[in-house]
């Protein structure tokens, strides 16, 4: 089953990039460093979806104390880390030509950027905590404190000025944008998340034999 979603993410993630590099119309005003948004919004995306899975896994272990959805914390909580640190890499390249910086303070960056360090937080209190049990309850609380974040982050460009151009996909009245930029957003989209349930998998896995190991 894992084997399965690591070869149905890896084809969709080509299908994705061929559709939007090859075959997604050039933008007119930003030129081909557009394309970079066929990354860097799924990449966002799926990291909210990493983050929503961290906290329902959090809730689960702080109720019924299951192991196994704590390593599901744990897991995501790494693979949204990785996503959302590579959103803000490909934003950041997109940036430059775009605004003519690779970085601004305004509120989307900057919310999204607390984001990123309170999930780095969670991660290096899961490893400066020697009691298992001790670190995966702490962690379980700082990981649905940290969810909370997220709607400020997607919002923010409606809430406040920014620089950030509003959202793609998820914003209210839904995409208004064409079908053949549409389609490999979805695409990417797909691949991504599929992507991250392939790592959560296999992370999960590993978690579990480390556990085994050292019982």
């Amino acid at each position: 089953m894992v084997k399965l979603l690591g070869w149905l993410a890896a084809f969709s993630l080509a299908a994705g990039l061929v559709m939007a590099f090859v075959v997604a119309p050039r933008e007119v005003t930003q030129g081909n460093v557009q394309r970079i948004m066929y990354v860097h919004v799924p990449l966002i995306l799926a990291s909210y979806v990493a983050f929503v899975v961290l906290a329902a896994a959090s809730v689960l272990y702080l109720v019924r104390r299951n192991a196994a959805a704590d390593r599901i914390a744990h897991a995501s909580g790494e693979v949204g880390v990785l996503f959302v640190g590579l959103g803000i890499l490909t934003g950041s390249i997109w940036g430059k030509p775009t605004w003519g910086t690779w970085w601004t303070w305004d509120a989307r960056l900057t919310s999204v950027a607390i984001l990123f360090v309170m999930y780095l937080g969670y991660l290096l209190l899961r490893g400066t905590i020697d009691d298992a049990e001790r670190a995966a309850r702490y962690s379980a609380v700082l990981g649905i404190v940290a969810a909370l974040n997220i709607p400020l982050v997607h919002f923010s460009v409606y809430w406040w000025r920014t620089l950030h151009q509003p959202a793609s996909l998820m914003k209210p009245g839904g995409f208004t944008g064409s079908t053949q930029i549409l389609w490999p957003l979805l695409v990417n989209l797909l691949a991504f998340v599929l992507l991250y349930g392939y790592f959560v998998a296999r992370r999960v896995r590993l978690l579990r034999a480390e556990t085994e190991a050292m019982a």
